[in-house]
């Protein structure tokens, strides 16, 4: 079994900063490209930032300058460093990643649970 478990969301004024951090675990054979995405309340899920193997980054507009996407291959962790926040990046926050677990016949998606993010005003 494969999984990601978030951690590092919470509540914090604009402004402040928060650092989440998503562990793959399991019979992993390798990981791929992974990613954030966020949802608020009543939209779409969304991109936030993305990360391949090779440490290649993108982002999204609405974050560019304020976010930064990191991981550790050797912890099989991506990080996501949320700076100058402001209210709306409220929303849950996914991690995801595409990966090949061992014996399997080729990569798939996978989610975590989500962790939320609530930024005051």
């Amino acid at each position: 079994q494969v999984q990601l478990v978030e951690s590092g969301g919470g509540l914090v004024q604009a402004g402040g900063s928060l650092r989440l951090s998503c562990a793959a675990s399991g019979s992993i054979y390798r990981i791929y490209n992974m990613a954030w995405y966020r949802q608020a309340p009543g939209k779409q899920r969304e991109l936030v930032a993305g990360v391949t193997s090779g440490g290649s980054t993108n982002y999204a507009d609405s974050v560019k300058g304020r976010c930064t996407i990191s991981r550790d291959n050797a912890k099989n962790t991506v990080y996501l460093q949320m700076n100058s926040l402001k209210p709306e990046d409220t929303a849950v926050y996914y991690c995801n990643a595409f990966m090949w677990r061992v014996g399997g016949t080729g990569g798939d998606d996978y989610w975590g649970q989500g962790t939320q993010v609530t930024v005051s005003s």
